[in-house]
């Protein structure tokens, strides 16, 4: 299983979904809050190219926001993703 890793606040209600969907799939997280943390942010944006959260790693993998990881999980290339294998 790969390694997922989410940027998150705490009150976003799209990140809260995308920890659902994790959950649901049984999938451990490692999750990075940037509330009040403005480092950390900028961290996730270097990376991302985004300022928005949530941000979505499986493995090295930048897959997005919410939506992103939402539309792979209904196409069925999310478990695929998590596996290690390309989707």
């Amino acid at each position: 299983m790969q390694q997922v890793t989410i940027y998150t606040t705490r009150f976003c209600p799209f990140c809260i979904r995308a920890k659902m969907l994790l959950e649901s799939k049984n999938v451990a997280f490692h999750e990075i809050a940037v509330d009040g943390k403005p480092e950390l942010r900028d961290e996730m944006t270097r990376k991302a190219g985004k300022h928005t959260v949530p941000q979505i790693w499986v493995g090295s993998e930048h897959v997005g926001g919410c939506d992103e990881l939402m539309a792979l999980n209904r196409s069925g290339k999310l478990d695929t993703l998590l596996e290690g294998q390309n989707a």
